[in-house]
C-alpha cells in the first residue's frame, strides 16, 4: 500500500514539474513593459466636413415625384463638422504612424497626440481601404521613439498580449489579456485573417497596436464586436500581413497586389465527391476574366486551386490574400484539380489595382457611396439596400431597407447599432426607401413621443428592435 501512494505521489510530483517546463509564467506586472511602450502610441482626432442640401420649401415632395428632382438643386448647402477619435503607433523615429483607414478616412484635417501633450498635424502617406491600413507622417523634425514588428505566425492562441490605445477619447489606456483565436473573418474587409483577443478593446482603439510579451506588434486592433463597449471579442490586422501593405504604401503611396483573375467558391463536400476529391479543400473557380494572366495559363472554370506557389489552399478564402501578398509579374507554380487529376499551370501574376476586375469593384463601391444620403435626426449615412446586399448576407429575398454606411460620434444610435447594420422599419412600417425613414423620423420628431422604434438586421443578420430617443 505505501508503495503504491509512494508511486502516486512521484507521478503527480513528475507531473506538475512537466507543466511548470512546458508553461510560460503568469506575468505579475505589465507596469514595465507598458511604461516602455507608451511614448510610441499615439491618439489620433481627425475633423470631417459633411456637405448637405436643406429643403427650401416649408413642405415635402412625395417621393418620386417629378418635382423632387426638378427642385432639388435649389437646396441650400449646409455644412457641418464631424469629429473622430482613433489610435495608431510609431514606426519610425522620423513620425511615421500606422492606424486603421477608417480613422482617417476622408478627413479634412488630422491630429495626432503623442506622450499625451505634444500635438502634430499629420499627412496621409499612403491608405489601403481593402486591409483597413494607413500611414501618415507627423508635420514636424521631431525624433521620436518606435516600437517594432513582431512575428504575428508564431502568435499561439492562449498567449498574452497587450492593448494600448485611445478608448472613447480617455487617452493612452493599456488593457491586458490572451489571444482567443486565429484566422477570424468576420466580413470587415476584402483580406480578413484576424487575430481575436480578448483584450479589452473600445470605441477609440481602432489602429492601436496589439503587443506581444517582447514588446513587439503582432497586431494591429480593428474591430470589435457589440456596440455598447467590450465584451472581449476584439480582432487585429495580423503582423505579417500588414508589413507587406505598410511598406508597399510608404514606397509607393499605394499598394501593387498581385492578381490571378478568377472567381471563385467553396468546395463543398458534394463537389468533392463528384470531383472525386479526397476531403472538401481549394477554391473552386466559378469562373476566368477575360485577357487575365489566369487565362493566359490555362485555368478553366470548374478548375480547383489546390496549391498556389507552394502554399496548400485549404480553404477559399485564403487563397485571395495569399495571391494579393505575392510580388506582380513572379511566375508561380499553381497546382490544380481537373478530371479527377492533379495537373500544374504556371502563372504570371498582373496587378490588382490595373485589372478590370478591381475597376468595376471600385466603380461599384464608389456608385455605393454617391447613393448615401443623410438623415439628419439620426446623425447616420444610409444608402438603399441593393439585390447585391441581400444575395451576400442571404436576407429573405422580400427584405426592403437601407444600409447604414456612417455614424457621427454624437448619434443617437452610435451606442446601440453598427455600420452596415440595415434598417428594415421604422414605427412598425416597412422601410422601402431613404425618404421612407426621412419622413418617418420627421414625424417622430415632430410629436410629443421623441422616440422612433427601429426594426434592423444587425452585422450577424439578426433581427432586432431598437428604441431611439431622438434630440
Amino acid at each position: 500500500m505505501n508503495k503504491i501512494k509512494l508511486i502516486f505521489f512521484t507521478l503527480v510530483i513528475s507531473f506538475g514539474f512537466l507543466l511548470n517546463v512546458n508553461s510560460k509564467p503568469v506575468p505579475a506586472s505589465f507596469a514595465d513593459l507598458a511604461e516602455k511602450l507608451m511614448p510610441s502610441v499615439v491618439n489620433i482626432s481627425t475633423t470631417t466636413t459633411i456637405k448637405t442640401n436643406s429643403n427650401p420649401f416649408p413642405f415635402q415632395f412625395p417621393p418620386g415625384s417629378p418635382f423632387e428632382d426638378m427642385f432639388k438643386e435649389f437646396g441650400t448647402p449646409q455644412e457641418r463638422q464631424s469629429a473622430a477619435l482613433g489610435s495608431g503607433f510609431i514606426i519610425a523615429e522620423k513620425g511615421i504612424v500606422v492606424t486603421n483607414n477608417h480613422v482617417i478616412q476622408d478627413a479634412d484635417d488630422i491630429i495626432v497626440r503623442v506622450n499625451g501633450d505634444q500635438e502634430f498635424k499629420a499627412k496621409v502617406l499612403g491608405a489601403d481601404p481593402l486591409m483597413d491600413i494607413a500611414v501618415l507622417q507627423l508635420e514636424t523634425d521631431e525624433k521620436f521613439i518606435p516600437v517594432a514588428f513582431g512575428d504575428s505566425d508564431k502568435a499561439r492562441i492562449g498567449d498574452w498580449v497587450l492593448a494600448i490605445g485611445n478608448p472613447f477619447g480617455l487617452g493612452g489606456t493599456v488593457t491586458a489579456g490572451i489571444i482567443s483565436a486565429r484566422n477570424r473573418s468576420i466580413g470587415l474587409s476584402r483580406y480578413e485573417d484576424f487575430i481575436q483577443t480578448d483584450a479589452s478593446i473600445n470605441s477609440g482603439n481602432s489602429g492601436g497596436p496589439l503587443f506581444d510579451m517582447e514588446g513587439n506588434v503582432i497586431g494591429i486592433n480593428t474591430a470589435i464586436l457589440g456596440r455598447n463597449g467590450s465584451i472581449g471579442i476584439g480582432f487585429s490586422i495580423p503582423s505579417n500581413s500588414a508589413q507587406i501593405v505598410i511598406k508597399q504604401l510608404i514606397e509607393f503611396g499605394e499598394t501593387k497586389r498581385g492578381w490571378l483573375g478568377v472567381r471563385i467558391q467553396d468546395v463543398t463536400k458534394e463537389i468533392a465527391e463528384v470531383e472525386k476529391l479526397d476531403k472538401a479543400r481549394g477554391a473552386l473557380v466559378a469562373s476566368v476574366a477575360e485577357n487575365s494572366p489566369s487565362e493566359k495559363a490555362g485555368i478553366q472554370a470548374g478548375d480547383i486551386i489546390l496549391e498556389f506557389n507552394g502554399e496548400k489552399i485549404n480553404q477559399m478564402k485564403e487563397l485571395p490574400a495569399i495571391v494579393a501578398r505575392t510580388e506582380v509579374g513572379k511566375k508561380v507554380e499553381v497546382k490544380v484539380w481537373r478530371d479527377k487529376k492533379e495537373i500544374i499551370k504556371n502563372v504570371i501574376l498582373g496587378r490588382l489595382e490595373t485589372s478590370d476586375d478591381f475597376k468595376i469593384s471600385k466603380n461599384q463601391e464608389t456608385e455605393k457611396q454617391n447613393n448615401e444620403e443623410i438623415i439628419e435626426s439620426l446623425k447616420i449615412a444610409v444608402r438603399p439596400l441593393t439585390k447585391e446586399d441581400i444575395k451576400n448576407r442571404k436576407l429573405p429575398n422580400q427584405t426592403t431597407g437601407v444600409v447604414i454606411t456612417k455614424i457621427a460620434n454624437n448619434s443617437p444610435v452610435a451606442n446601440s447599432i453598427e455600420l452596415n447594420s440595415i434598417i428594415i422599419e421604422a414605427q412598425k412600417k416597412k422601410i422601402r426607401s431613404v425618404d421612407d425613414l426621412r419622413e418617418i423620423t420627421k414625424e417622430v420628431l415632430n410629436s410629443n413621443q421623441k422616440t422612433v422604434l427601429l426594426a434592423i438586421y444587425n452585422n450577424q443578420n439578426q433581427r432586432r428592435y431598437i428604441g431611439v430617443k431622438l434630440d
